[in-house]
């Protein structure tokens, strides 16, 4: 063993990459080849292009690089280190996807009772508590060997399941001739460690910016600390603290303290636990570290570090910070803005960075872990041309080719319901060949579409656009005529999806190839959709391995928990001197200005993620890392990006659904400091980059068009429109506005009412309004496909009990001389200048030979009040146009005036009501309801179609309660304001 073993820490003060290529071109940059003889271990392949890049800006010239080795690489092989020839090679290392699908096989098999997609989902989260056994040289035998005593039946279950997998994976690993990949790593550097030790390589390695506290990371990095030419470089491990807070961190002694009888609790939360762990592993004290000779230009004060290390300092001494001089609570060059809304923390950051290129040379980066944020500051860096990488990438499942397989994989186990069906064939990378062409045809099958759902499949939509009515016929058939040459692309797809659980590489197979016929070659290109390709391809090809059957419905849910993992990086193209970063590629980096953005609780620090397989105290027996050693790992990716010279912190105080708690970090930061410097500037030019300056709200609009432009045909039910909203009438009838219904609409009032409507319209005129029949006629159209399961869940008893209602009252009517005239039909009469047109649900011949018209409601019938402001006049009009003879075959007085509601009263469902009744308090007389409706329509007639009176919005707002042209009025501009 040498005198002195090797070791050096980079303070966080200090910018690591370039304070470590000017300490190796100082020590080995005065031979030619010195640098390239030797070896630098880093942790991942962002810090090896971290580290290339500061060689580049050391050397300011041409220069032979030390050979990079990543250890994290999921590639590494034992020649990456030295070309040796091996006589014992490491296996391979199995591929994550097929050991995946084989886990997901297991769990099956061992009795849970899960999907295929939940049980993909459970074997990543099996994978990864593997890989943590693996890493941590935990045997499974330990898992016996635990008195756990007594566990929720839960927890129970969970380990027994565990146990049975853990058995069965290395049976089908030796099947395979494979082995995991925590485990050829470690094997990987096991051998390598001994290689080393036994014979040095000639040129000098350096373990540099690793802090993976691993045990076979721990005795590599103890080798290379003792070769004559090793270095072990860690990233800010703090030689500044106490030795009683060093000691405070753990992990500590198993057996329990004597004075509490409970085990003492390692501190895995605190940003040097990792470092210390690994200093133990390394069996090296804190006290060998000596500081790294090297300095660049990035770097911060001496003073920063302290500061750091203070604010980081357990609980217990943080009482200590009133007492410490100014002088170490002070963060210099550290300013923090808090703004409002996540959108006003985007647009800070945007400003922020654009600001930096405004100084020649001058860099700046983005840390942030929360992916939409990033996603925001990029779009408003769009504004000035200005293009940036995120180097964390995004996710496949948010970009075009996953979204277009994801809404595949959904419309087909929805079959092909309208909004998931409209959603696929509107996907951007549908037909770009002929999109507009597509795009009209789809916009044409969207509109016909519109209302509650049409019968399941692609029949189902068949048979929705073969019927025609009256209204939107036209409609349909340009709908069908594209709808027959789009749908063959998807009858494959829903073959497959319509037979059942089956394999999924034959799922998969479809659902490329309906892909492909939909998206063509441009679906697989650029990074993300070769991403897509891929993860097919392996996924296709590695499925044969998982669960022997799938639903097709689970097909959705499986993709995109791969997709969700599988990131996207860009090709590199952004800015040269701004970027992005994940709290991962951060490690290492270093900018002029470091942005460290979306510190809120939940975001950073993010919330532990549970472990499903193995109880927090099983874990703690085992000496796996706790769920909380993630928080302990953000804290040192914080403390490291502290060390910039200049530093941004950003929070929003709100997120889109509730306020936000700040950071523990960044209140840590403000309570040490007695209050950070604000950004006031950031966030005023935040405020004013979209301030117009002046508002300018929206008068009440008063188009007032010439009386020869005016509608000069209108139907009763417009009238009540026409006199409190005439805006309304003016947006309907003269600019031909209409509202279109949702697309997969639940059955909404008026279209539970067509539908009752159509069956007494129906039963009266097929069935002479025979008793036996309506009831039969309600629950064939309940019975209907069409029908909305909600309507024939929710809707039935209490339309069953109405229907019978109305059956027995006509029954009951026409024993006393009542007849049934006429169902549904539609009349008209030239009246005060103008045709007034409508159509009765009923009229009736009243035993004295006088009319009775009948309205049927689903809902309330309209109450006196209105009736008596002048307005629900329409039974009135209806009666007028009868006695006007306006409807062929009737003719007579109209002397009664009723309302058949089929809402519930006094305990039962359906009910009588009449203006013109007798027990209401101020009754309107029979025989003047027609003249007084006549009156106040004439009225109206002069002052808005004959007449110049402007069409005024929401003239009486009390009756004018629909809202859907509120938007085109800007009625919040105005409304209360006059």
């Amino acid at each position: 063993m040498p005198e002195r073993l090797h070791l050096f820490t980079i303070p966080t003060h200090r910018a690591f990459a370039d304070a470590l290529a000017a300490g190796l071109i100082a020590r080995f940059g005065g031979d030619a080849l010195g640098l390239a003889r030797g070896t630098v271990l880093v942790p991942n392949n962002r810090a090896k292009r971290a580290i290339q890049d500061a060689f580049v800006r050391a050397s300011g010239g041409g220069l032979l690089l030390p050979r990079l080795v990543a250890i994290g690489d999921p590639e590494l092989d034992e020649a990456v280190f030295e070309a040796v020839e091996d006589t014992d090679p490491v296996p391979p290392a199995v591929d994550p996807l097929q050991r995946r699908m084989i886990l997901a096989r297991l769990i099956q098999e061992s009795g849970a009772q899960v999907d295929a997609a939940e049980a993909v989902r459970l074997a990543g989260e099996l994978a990864s508590t593997l890989d943590q056994l693996l890493i941590e040289e935990v045997q499974p035998q330990a898992l016996k060997d635990l008195d756990l005593g007594d566990l929720s039946a839960h927890w129970e279950r969970s380990l027994a399941l565990f146990e049975i997998v853990l058995k069965r994976w290395p049976v089908e690993l030796a099947g395979l001739g494979r082995v995991d990949l925590a485990e050829r790593r470690t094997r990987l550097l096991a051998k390598v460690a001994k290689r080393w030790r036994d014979a040095p390589p000639q040129g000098f390695v350096c373990a540099a910016g690793i802090a993976a506290s691993a045990p076979a990371i721990a005795r590599l990095l103890r080798v290379v600390a003792e070769m004559p030419q090793g270095m072990v470089v860690l990233p800010g491990l703090s030689t500044g603290i106490s030795e009683g807070e060093w000691s405070s961190l753990g992990p500590h002694d198993p057996d329990p303290d004597p004075a509490t009888g409970r085990r003492k609790r390692a501190m895995e939360t605190h940003p040097q636990f990792q470092l210390k762990l690994l200093l133990q592993r390394m069996s090296v004290n804190r006290s060998e570290f000596a500081d790294w000779q090297g300095e660049s230009a990035p770097d911060a004060i001496p003073a920063r570090s302290k500061a750091i290390e203070t604010a980081m300092a357990p609980p217990e001494l943080t009482k200590e910070w009133s007492a410490l001089p100014e002088s170490e609570r002070t963060l210099d060059g550290v300013r923090v803005l808090e703004a409002a809304t996540p959108a006003d923390e985007a647009q800070g950051i945007a400003l922020a960075l654009r600001e930096v290129l405004e100084t020649e040379g001058r860099t700046a980066a983005l840390v942030t872990p929360d992916r939409a944020l990033a996603r925001r500051v990029v779009a408003h860096l769009a504004r000035w041309d200005i293009a940036i990488d995120d180097s964390a990438g995004q996710a496949l499942s948010v970009l075009p080719p996953g979204t277009l397989l994801l809404a595949l994989a959904e419309a087909a186990a929805q079959d092909f319901a309208p909004l998931a069906l409209l959603s696929l064939l509107k996907h951007p990378l549908v037909q770009r060949e002929a999109r507009l062409e597509w795009l009209e045809g789809a916009r044409l099958l969207d509109r016909a579409l519109r209302g509650p759902r049409p019968a399941p499949g692609l029949s189902g939509v068949d048979r929705h656009l073969a019927e025609q009515d009256g209204r939107d016929g036209g409609l349909r058939r340009a709908a069908q005529a594209w709808w027959i040459e789009a749908r063959p692309l998807l009858e494959p797809l829903e073959a497959v999806f319509a037979a059942g659980p089956q394999s999924l590489p034959a799922m998969l197979a479809a659902l490329r190839e309906t892909a492909q016929a939909l998206g063509g070659d441009g679906l697989w290109s650029r990074a993300e959709g070769r991403a897509a390709a891929d993860l097919l391809d392996s996924l296709e090809r590695e499925a044969a391995f998982g669960p022997p059957l799938a639903d097709p419905a689970s097909l959705a849910p499986l993709l995109r928990t791969l997709m969700d993992e599988t990131a996207v990086r860009p090709p590199q193209g952004g800015h040269p001197r701004l970027a992005i970063l994940g709290l991962i590629e951060a490690r290492l980096h270093n900018a002029d200005l470091m942005i460290l953005g979306g510190l809120n609780e939940g975001v950073w620090p993010g919330l532990p993620a549970p472990d499903p397989w193995l109880a927090p105290r099983i874990r703690a027996e085992l000496e796996l890392p706790g769920l909380e050693r993630r928080i302990g790992v953000s804290a040192h990716d914080l403390a490291g990006a502290l060390g910039a010279r200049e530093v941004l912190l950003t929070r929003a105080r709100r997120d889109s659904s509730a306020p936000t708690i700040a950071s523990r970090f960044w209140l840590r930061l403000e309570a040490l400091s007695g209050g950070l410097e604000r950004a006031h500037d950031l966030a005023a030019w935040a405020r004013a980059i979209d301030e117009p300056g002046r508002h300018e709200p929206a008068e009440r609009p008063e188009p007032s068009p010439p009386v020869a432009d005016r509608p000069k045909v209108i139907s009763v039910t417009e009238v009540d429109r026409l006199k409190a909203d005439p805006y309304a009438f003016y947006a309907k009838r003269m600019l031909r506005l209409a509202p279109l219904d949702p697309v997969d609409a639940d059955p909404s009032a008026a279209w539970r009412g067509t539908a009752v409507h159509d069956v007494l319209e129906q039963w009266a005129r097929h069935d002479d309004c025979r008793p036996d029949k309506l009831h039969e006629r309600a629950l064939a159209m309940l019975a209907d496909e069409r029908t909305h399961p909600m309507m024939r869940a929710l809707w039935q008893p209490r339309l069953m009990e109405a229907i019978d209602w109305i059956a027995q009252e006509i029954a009951a009517q026409s024993a006393d001389g009542r007849r049934v005239l006429g169902v549904e039909q539609d009349g008209q009469i030239q009246f005060a200048g103008v045709t007034l047109k409508g159509k009765f649900d009923r009229i009736d011949r009243l035993p004295d030979g006088t009319l009775a018209v009948v309205d049927y409601k689903t809902g309330q019938p309209p109450s006196a009040k209105a009736v008596r402001a002048g307005y629900s006049l329409q039974l009135g009009l209806l009666g007028l146009i009868a006695e006007e003879g306006g409807f062929e075959g009737i003719s007579g007085d109209a002397r009664g005036f009723e309302y058949w509601s089929l809402a519930r009263k006094g305990g039962s469902f359906g009910y009588i009501d009449s203006p013109t009744s007798s027990r209401k308090r101020d009754p309107i007389p029979a025989e003047e309801f027609v003249s007084i409706a006549g009156g106040n329509f004439h009225e109206a007639v002069q002052d808005w179609l004959t007449g110049g009176r402007a069409f005024t919005a929401k003239l009486v707002p009390e009756y004018a309660p629909y809202a859907e042209y509120d938007q085109l009025m800007r009625r919040d501009e105005w409304y209360g304001r006059e």
